[in-house]
């Protein structure tokens, strides 16, 4: 079951590419605009690079955020499902799976060409995709719940902001900071298991709390 859901989000999202790759083309963007405005100095942004990957990744992630649910929303898929009585468990939980594929898993394996733009450092590439690989699935489903609870607005992209950058704060820290100790010849192992640990609980509680959160806001539609 859900194979086939995850299947079915993932068709949809490579129909439309666009959105789909909006997130990507920003990180590169960003990045390369960033390294443009410092200024070819190796020192400062390799530096500040490992801070610089962490927001912008965050940043990016927000991009995708708003309309993941909501294509199912306004062409009643998800109140479909509610009115056959069918849990909305398993749908919520392939669309994070996907949308992580399609960012998260995405950005992990670009994180080596924002090393290089940032003069990062080559024997920290290897931590920075590790950080990222650990981390972001937290940013994937922590920002679902705001996306879910924010469905039902048209223009809730402040408010969605609002609500999932507290969430997200633990996850820059501990995945910026990974970086910045591998710069330094120290030990990350325990950061690592931070960033894991948090996307762990994220992945026990945000599908559930996305159910909830769409639940109420097809209730207020």
């Amino acid at each position: 079951m859900f194979v086939a859901q995850f299947r079915r989000e993932w068709i949809a999202s490579l129909r439309s590419l666009q959105e789909a790759f909006n997130p990507l083309v920003f990180l590169f963007l960003a990045v390369t605009l960033f390294a443009l405005g410092v200024g070819v100095q190796p020192e400062v942004l390799g530096g500040i690079a490992p801070g610089v990957i962490w927001v912008l990744v965050l940043l990016a992630n927000l991009l995708a955020l708003d309309g993941m649910f909501r294509r199912d929303f306004d062409d009643g898929t998800l109140e479909q499902l509610v009115l056959l009585g069918r849990p909305l468990f398993l749908p919520v939980l392939a669309k994070m799976a996907a949308q992580w594929c399609l960012t998260g898993l995405a950005m992990t394996v670009l994180a080596p060409l924002a090393a290089l733009l940032l003069y990062l450092p080559a024997g920290v590439v290897d931590t920075a995709m590790l950080t990222l690989l650990a981390g972001s699935p937290a940013l994937t489903l922590f920002g679902a719940v705001g996306a879910a609870l924010t469905v039902a607005l048209r223009r809730g992209g402040v408010l969605l902001a609002l609500l999932v950058l507290p969430l997200y704060v633990p996850t820059l820290i501990f995945g910026a900071g990974a970086i910045d100790l591998a710069m330094a010849g120290s030990d990350v192992s325990a950061q690592i298991y931070l960033l894991t640990a948090i996307s762990m609980l994220a992945v026990t509680v945000a599908p559930f709390a996305a159910q909830a959160a769409l639940r109420i806001g097809l209730e207020q539609a």
